[in-house]
């Protein structure tokens, strides 16, 4: 029995968050370009763009997930797209992975380590803060 050519096939399960983590990724990682070439850092200068960039987009991924999971139930493809896609290429741990070792290989290995300290504990400050800072509001929003 021949077999029928015409029948579609299904799609991957996970092909629709694949495509939205692809878009929104894109639109992170223009966004980051973008803040890239409004605020250049100078050869050999304090990565102060990716700093804030980083510290940023993680105290919007502290408001989004509790947005997401405390006040509002959205589309299954929302956390992908925002949260994986746009957040992770906005944020780029990796242009600080590389601005580190430029700093060291530049003779600034003290420059490198307060930005690697700094980085971190920025970043894990911006989220707690913007947690604790959501919370408080969307408790205020329901009083």
């Amino acid at each position: 029995m021949p077999r029928n050519t015409t029948t579609k096939k299904k799609p991957h399960p996970q092909a629709a968050v694949v495509a939205v983590v692809a878009l929104g990724g894109a639109a992170g990682a223009s966004a980051r370009y973008g803040a890239g070439l409004l605020w250049p850092t100078a050869t050999g200068g304090f990565p102060w763009t990716t700093l804030v960039v980083n510290v940023l987009g993680c105290a919007v991924i502290g408001v989004f997930m509790v947005v997401i999971s405390e006040a509002w139930t959205p589309h299954r493809l929302v956390r992908p797209f925002f949260g994986t896609g746009v957040l992770g290429g906005f944020t780029t741990f990796s242009t600080y992975a590389v601005d580190i070792e430029r700093l060291v290989d530049g003779g600034r290995a003290r420059t490198g380590f307060v930005y690697l300290a700094l980085t971190l504990l920025a970043a894990l400050a911006a989220v707690c803060a913007a947690v604790w800072l959501t919370r408080r509001a969307l408790t205020w929003r329901q009083a």
